[in-house]
């Protein structure tokens, strides 16, 4: 297998060249026996050498073809700020959508801020909804990678002595990250994203020491990131790069709770410009109709607790 690259003029060409929810590469795909991956103004072709240079020569067609005609057709809104609009389309064709109201200010914050902070329940969306804006943001050029990181509670100090590569040692702790992948690119483009290192998914123990640029990074499970830790993560963010923090502080699996980064992390950056704060409630939770009623009643109990 090899891979080819292809450097479009610009995004006018990328839109015409891609059609509606890219599904002129899609075509592509099917009639030449090659993958074809758009992002931004670049398109990378991966198959066996001669079916790489027929898919070229379509293309180039294509590109011919295209003239020097100008349409203001929005085929490729990534991040939509307008409401219930699609944050990304995924490999299927559908689209995602906020669907509560709370999901679409969410949505709207990560278009409009370099770093967002969501706290809510199980359910809200709020690690879909950001991988759905992160890999629209990918696909628009406006980012050249994706950094999911979770902390990994329960492995601790003990994840070198685990079997398996780096990625079977992880898996277990990250695997919701994965499937929202798998959900959106489908299992062969997100591993060849992976292997090119354009998506990166590590534990947060790992990203110490770094200085992360034009990447967008999502913390996913922040309720179980000390302070410390969360100082570390958001003292990562370097030029062109975008932070979203996820959490539910009411799952919080530290030994002591009150040692969660996430809880007072509204309060430590409140009033800073460029940051927003978004809070989702069991309104917002978009799974089996039962989860809402579950989260209404453990609300209920631990009320009564205290």
């Amino acid at each position: 297998m090899a891979t080819r690259k292809l450097h479009l003029k610009d995004s006018h060409e990328a839109m015409m060249l891609f059609g509606q929810h890219d599904q002129n590469l899609r075509a592509l795909e099917q009639t030449y026996g090659v993958q074809i991956f758009g992002r931004g103004h670049v398109l990378s072709i991966r198959g066996t050498p001669s079916r790489i240079e027929k898919a070229i020569s379509a293309i180039d067609e294509m590109r011919g073809g295209l003239g020097r005609e100008r349409r203001s057709t929005d085929l490729l809104a990534p991040v939509s700020e307008a409401p219930g609009e699609a944050a990304f389309t995924n490999n299927l064709g559908k689209a995602v959508r906020p669907k509560t109201a709370g999901q679409r200010l969410y949505v709207e914050a990560i278009a409009k801020s370099d770093m967002v902070v969501a706290i809510g329940p199980a359910g809200t969306g709020k690690t879909y909804l950001a991988v759905a804006c992160a890999l629209a943001a990918l696909k628009a050029g406006q980012v050249t990678k994706i950094i999911l990181t979770r902390p990994v509670v329960e492995a601790g100090e003990k994840l070198g002595f685990l079997p398996g590569d780096f990625y079977e040692k992880v898996n277990p702790y990250l695997r919701p990250l994965y499937d929202a992948f798998h959900t959106m690119l489908g299992p062969d483009r997100f591993r060849l994203y992976r292997d090119e290192e354009t998506i990166e998914i590590v534990p947060l123990a790992y990203m110490r020491g770094r200085t992360l640029e034009n990447a967008f990074i999502i913390l996913d499970e922040g309720q179980n990131a000390t302070p410390e830790q969360m100082k570390m993560f958001l003292t990562r963010m370097g030029m062109g790069s975008r932070i979203v923090v996820n959490g539910d502080v009411t799952q919080i699996d530290l030994e002591n709770k009150r040692h969660s980064g996430l809880v007072n992390l509204p309060t430590i950056l409140q009033g800073i410009a460029g940051i927003q704060i978004v809070h989702m409630t069991e309104i917002d939770v978009v799974r089996h109709a039962l989860v809402k009623e579950v989260l209404r009643a453990y609300t209920d109990w631990e009320k009564k607790s205290v």
